[in-house]
């Protein structure tokens, strides 16, 4: 069981996660309890739709966007009516510490956006109501990528080693996921605030960003890493 501390808006936040199995986690913040699915943690082997599946969705149909974590709407990029592309981002939640793209799964028109900026919703909350476009019944295979990321993630391992000595300050990871995206490279000089990486967790992309400002000494994972809750991420003078 992984257990760490955190703020949102000056609020003190203590949380604890659990591995269950097949990708699911119990996840405890403030004595809440939620179970949560992380995707990169599913059965091995390719995702198959099948055609009964396929065949509803020709028909199109609602496709409502609920909140998969508690949080706070920081943005709308959606208005009512406005039609959306499959991976789209909808609207922005901050939680844990972390800012939360919401993203459309499917093509189709935005019906009804059912929050407003600044509100506080929670788990299973109704964000978006969506209607999903017609789509050509098929069969669908998603490949699962082949976890050989890890020998990545060791090849900075020496950076650590200096980091005592030099005093230097790391971004970690609040929750486990997969790094998708890397938007600093060694030498930057960044700001508090500035988002360093994307990391992929409990079927959101969220932007981790730094709590202080420095020159980005050492990058300790790379694109497709899988990380652990309080693993350090990026390094810094």
């Amino acid at each position: 069981m992984k257990e760490f501390k955190f703020k949102i808006g000056g609020q003190d936040y203590a949380a604890t996660v659990e591995d269950l199995k097949d990708g699911q986690m119990k996840v405890t913040v403030n004595g809440q309890t939620y179970q949560v699915e992380v995707p990169h943690k599913k059965a091995k082997g390719p995702q198959v739709v099948m055609a009964p599946v396929a065949a509803e969705a020709q028909t199109g149909g609602p496709k409502n966007v609920n909140s998969e974590l508690p949080g706070t709407v920081t943005k709308i990029n959606v208005t009512n009516g406005q039609h959306v592309k499959r991976g789209e981002v909808l609207l922005v939640i901050e939680a844990m510490k972390m800012a939360n793209d919401i993203v459309s799964e499917v093509d189709g028109t935005v019906q009804r956006v059912a929050v407003s900026q600044g509100q506080s919703v929670n788990q299973g909350d109704l964000l978006v109501e969506m209607v999903a476009d017609f789509v050509a019944a098929k069969a669908e295979v998603t490949p699962k990528p082949a976890p050989a990321a890890p020998a990545p993630v060791a090849a900075p391992a020496p950076a650590p080693a200096a980091a005592p000595a030099a005093g230097a300050k790391t971004v970690t990871a609040p929750l486990p996921g997969t790094i998708t995206k890397l938007t600093v490279k060694v030498g930057d000089t960044i700001n508090a605030g500035d988002t360093v990486l994307l990391m992929e967790a409990m079927k959101m992309e969220n932007n981790i960003t730094a709590e202080f400002a420095g020159k980005v000494k050492a990058i300790l994972v790379e694109a497709g890493a899988q990380v652990q809750s309080g693993q350090a991420l990026v390094e810094l003078d």
